[in-house]
Order: structure tokens, then C-alpha cells, then sequence
């Protein structure tokens, strides 16, 4: 099994639902890859094609199947459910980088926007002990 650092570049969407009726929507993301969760910056009156351009970086290893994103609405009460996304990581384990790539964004399994980002797998140094016990790297 190899770990690693995923760079995840969420840079925008496409088409998504707006889910304010008076103004444009508040959207932002919530990036989940298995017990690890982050969040994007709120798009202020983005509406439905929001532009983020933001770096996040989880620590995965290659057996994790996948990257889970949800977008939500930012509102003063409740925050709305606008739509979700899975990314298989298996490419990205094989390829080291996948370059910005449209995604299709379902909410209650009907298409309803899109999301691009690009992933970028870095696998750890391996390290073994060497004769005095130290540790040198494998490479």
C-alpha cells in the first residue's frame, strides 16, 4: 500500500441550481476523502457558475477509492444542498497528476451542474534503517 499527499485543485462550476430565488447564490464545497474534511472559501454572489481556485491537500493512500465533494448554498439560516460529486482516485494513483477535468454534479441522481478541479498524487518517501540504525531513504 503507498501513502501519499492528494492535491486537490478545485477551480469552478458550471450550470449548477440556483437555489435563491431573490439573489445569487453563496456557493462553497465541502471536500470529503474518507475521515478527512475541508472547505472552501464562500463565492459571494456567484451564482451558478462559481470560481474557487483553491488548493487542498489530504493525506491518502492508495486503496482510498474516492473524493466526495458536496456544494452547498451559504444562506443566514440554513445552508442549502445545491449537489455532490464522487471522483474516482484510482487514475490519479496510477497517472501522479490529472490535469483540470469536468465532473458532473447529481442531486437526488439528476444531473444538475458541473465541477472541475485537477488531483495531483505525491507518494511518500519510504524510508529503511540503514546498518547504523539511522534511516536513508529507499530512493
Amino acid at each position: 500500500m503507498v501513502h501519499g499527499k492528494l492535491e486537490v485543485l478545485l477551480v469552478s462550476a458550471k450550470g449548477l441550481e440556483d437555489t435563491d430565488f431573490l439573489n445569487n447564490m453563496d456557493p462553497y464545497v465541502i471536500l470529503t476523502c474518507r475521515t478527512q474534511e475541508q472547505k472552501s472559501s464562500v463565492a459571494n454572489g456567484a451564482g451558478s457558475d462559481p470560481e474557487w481556485n483553491e488548493t487542498f491537500i489530504f493525506t491518502v493512500s492508495d486503496d482510498t477509492p474516492q473524493l466526495s465533494l458536496k456544494i452547498m448554498d451559504s444562506d443566514v439560516t440554513n445552508d442549502d444542498f445545491v449537489g455532490e460529486a464522487s471522483i474516482p482516485l484510482e487514475a490519479v494513483f496510477q497517472e501522479g497528476s490529472l490535469p483540470p477535468t469536468v465532473h458532473p454534479v447529481v442531486k437526488e441522481e439528476k444531473y444538475c451542474g458541473e465541477i472541475k478541479l485537477a488531483l495531483t498524487f505525491t507518494p511518500a518517501e519510504t524510508r529503511r534503517p540503514d546498518n547504523e540504525g539511522t534511516y536513508s531513504s529507499w530512493n
